[in-house]
Parts: structure tokens; C-alpha cells; sequence
């Protein structure tokens, strides 16, 4: 009994440290949008102000890098999706053997450091006379994250029945129409989870984007550019919208599972 309670209490004290060490830094940066200071601190706290979200809504800067970053996940995600998911029906339906080559080959990407493949992609483009840019920044942000997408929808597919589709191919339906109608709904949580992971990935990408983006400025980009000559909270408060966007999104669609589950 005594054991038990020691170990519950280590367990909600690991879990506590765990949640601060989490949440804390973004519960500084968030505070740090209030504060009156030009620098994103919260020490000394010299006031409380909403200037600096007024201040980011002015600043077209910002927001251009913004939709730079949106359209660039967009069209990760048209890519990545359709290719890894591609990849992960090939990769399980090959045999052990010939399945740990290309396993080992789809997933180097992903272990490849970001820089090298920016600058590889650049300069294998350069060489066909494409620039840097947006065609380049989605080249070479979807080379890893179609690793991030096959491995979602792998997993996925190690719980699916194959005797669905056979049934499905004997009663006469077509091999298109068994993956429209019984592959594909199986699929679809890891689709729609791996589409949202590809869109955070993207956005949050530095290294590899660096050195495609040409004269294009994404978010991150953006950022770093700020904390170099000189960072303003009005960038903690666009941080501070987009947590809170994020988190509103996923208490949503958790509310929506649990009733689609009932």
C-alpha cells in the first residue's frame, strides 16, 4: 500500500515536471505579448498593453511571410500525402527482404540533416537553371516529410484486415473501386493526421528552406531574420494566436471523435 502511493506520487510529480518543462516556455512567450517592454521579456514586467498584437496586424511584413509559409504547406501537403501513402502500400506489400532495402532507403531523408539536402536540392536545380523559391522550398521540404506521412499510414496499415479486400474483389468489385471504398476510409485517420503533421513540419522548417527560399521570406525565415536586427513581442503575439488556434482546433476535433465514437 505504501509502495503503491510512493509510486503514484512519483508518477504525478514526473508528470507535473514534465508539463512545466512543456508548457512553461510557451506561457512565457504568450505573457511576454503583454508586456510593455520592447523586448519579448516578462522580467521586468513593465506594464500591460495590447500594443504589440495592434503592432502585428500592422506589420504587412509579417503576414506576407505568413501566407508565404501557408501556400508552401499547402502544396507539401498535395504532394506528400498521395506519394507516402503510395509508398507505404508498396513497402507493405513487398516481401521481408526486399521490404527492409527500401524501407531503409524511403527513410534516409528523413536522417539526412536539413542543410544538406537544401543545399543538394539547390544545386542539383541550379544546374537545370531553376532558381531558388518557392518551387524549390516544396521540392525539398517534401523529401523528408514524405518519410513522416509513409510511416503514419504504415502503422495504419499493420491493423488492417487484407481479407476486406478480398472479400470486397470477390464479390466483384474492382481493384480502384476497393481502394475507394475499403482501403482508403481505413486509412483516412492517418491521412488526415499525417496531412496535419506535414503542414506543421513545413512551417516550422528552417535549415533545408534556408537555402532554397531564393528571395522568398516564410515565417521562419522571417523570425530569424527579427531576432538577428531586432525582435518585438508583436512576433510572441502572433505565436500567442496560432497556440491558441491550435489548441482550440484539437479540443474540437477531439470533441468531434467523441461523439462520432458514442
Amino acid at each position: 500500500m505504501r509502495a503503491e502511493r510512493i509510486f503514484n506520487l512519483m508518477f504525478w510529480l514526473y508528470l507535473t515536471v514534465f508539463a512545466a518543462y512543456l508548457f512553461a516556455p510557451l506561457i512565457i512567450m504568450g505573457a511576454a505579448s503583454f508586456n510593455t517592454s520592447r523586448f519579448p521579456t516578462v522580467i521586468p514586467w513593465q506594464g500591460t498593453t495590447t500594443d504589440w498584437f495592434r503592432a502585428m496586424w500592422a506589420d504587412a511584413a509579417m503576414w506576407e511571410s505568413l501566407w508565404t509559409s501557408v501556400l508552401v504547406a499547402v502544396c507539401v501537403v498535395v504532394i506528400v500525402v498521395p506519394v507516402g501513402t503510395a509508398a507505404a502500400l508498396v513497402l507493405t506489400s513487398l516481401h521481408a527482404r526486399a521490404r527492409s532495402f527500401a524501407y531503409a532507403v524511403m527513410v534516409s531523408p528523413l536522417l539526412t540533416p536539413g542543410v544538406v539536402i537544401g543545399i543538394s536540392t539547390l544545386i542539383l536545380w541550379r544546374q537545370m537553371g531553376v532558381g531558388g523559391g518557392i518551387f524549390l522550398i516544396v521540392l525539398a521540404q517534401s523529401t523528408f516529410i514524405i518519410c513522416y506521412v509513409m510511416l503514419m499510414v504504415m502503422a495504419r496499415l499493420q491493423r488492417f484486415d487484407r481479407t476486406q479486400e478480398e472479400a470486397a474483389l470477390g464479390l466483384g468489385a474492382s481493384r480502384t473501386m476497393v481502394f475507394r471504398r475499403v482501403t482508403l476510409p481505413f486509412l483516412r485517420p492517418a491521412l488526415i493526421g499525417s496531412a496535419g503533421l506535414a503542414v506543421l513540419q513545413s512551417i516550422e522548417n528552417y535549415n533545408t528552406t534556408l537555402f532554397v527560399r531564393g528571395f522568398e521570406t516564410p515565417l521562419t525565415v522571417f523570425i530569424a531574420t527579427k531576432v538577428r536586427t531586432g525582435l518585438t513581442p508583436a512576433v510572441n503575439a502572433l505565436a500567442l494566436i496560432i497556440i491558441v488556434a491550435t489548441v482550440i482546433g484539437a479540443v474540437a476535433y477531439e470533441i468531434a471523435r467523441r461523439r462520432r465514437a458514442a
